[in-house]
């Protein structure tokens, strides 16, 4: 089984995403974390937007990287250039490294439909990288 992280600035929006796509494409294949550089909490519009497509992320939680330090990772996706810019080395150099930028819909202001569209692209967008990933490395 592998053990894949996803790492973003916070931990709040899109390597949460990601992390819920990754678990429900890999199924048994995986073990599947994420973190952030910082934590700043479960972004209630993530968890929405991953509702609607009928996966469940309300019981993650924002963790910091530094929690996950004694893992052997297989992967470390960065999904965003701030974590890849300053992302640790980790003790399982091995790691295969992946970075793919997504679009920040915790930064967009606007009405609350501009906001859910936001999310919805980039958890689309996410949702097919994630899919690419499975099908690439895992099967």
């Amino acid at each position: 089984m592998k053990n894949i992280l996803v790492l973003c600035t916070g931990n709040s929006c899109r390597s949460q995403i990601a992390h819920g796509f990754l678990a429900h494409y890999a199924g048994k294949k995986a073990n599947i974390y994420s973190a952030g550089i910082e934590t700043h909490g479960l972004n209630p519009n993530a968890v929405a937007a991953l509702n609607e497509v009928g996966l469940d992320i309300s019981h993650h939680s924002s963790n910091l990287v530094d929690d996950y330090w004694d893992i052997n990772f297989d992967f470390i996706i960065t999904v965003c250039d701030h974590a890849a810019e300053n992302c640790p080395v980790f003790p399982s150099a091995t790691a295969k490294r992946l970075h793919q930028n997504f679009s920040d819909p915790s930064k967009i202001k606007g009405s609350v439909s501009e906001i859910q569209a936001a999310f919805r692209k980039t958890r689309d967008d996410i949702q097919r990288y994630c899919m690419h990933f499975v099908e690439s490395y895992l099967d």
